[in-house]
């Protein structure tokens, strides 16, 4: 098994709460995204349903699903909400996105490369 390999993408506090920054990660665009609680995710920036990369902008909040709390980010062009952990689109659950490994440390944000 081999270890994942991380890269340093910015300090947390460059993210606003509730807000996103794109980050070039093993070439891809990757949305880490910050909610109010002050947790981190990290998923594909590429809106499947507008084809642009715009998941970075969206609007970030909870939504209900099965009594459950989901923490999800809404494209701005057709506000499709993906769910921020697993990548899944909570309006259409044919359709999702990558999601990344992330971490804080020491203020410092770090995405875990995929692997193919």
């Amino acid at each position: 098994m081999t270890a994942a390999v991380r890269e340093a993408v910015c300090r947390l506090d460059q993210i606003e709460r509730e807000g996103g920054v794109t980050a070039l990660v093993a070439g891809e665009a990757v949305a880490i995204i910050r909610t109010h609680e002050d947790h981190v995710y990290a998923l594909s920036n590429y809106d499947p349903f507008s084809k642009a990369s715009v998941l970075a902008r969206g609007i970030v909040g909870t939504r209900s699903v099965d009594g459950e709390d989901v923490p999800f980010v809404a494209s701005p062009m057709f506000k499709q909400a993906f769910d921020l952990r697993t990548g899944e689109c909570l309006d259409d659950r044919a359709v999702a996105v990558a999601t990344y490994d992330v971490r804080v440390v020491d203020g410092v944000v770090e995405v875990a490369t995929r692997t193919p």
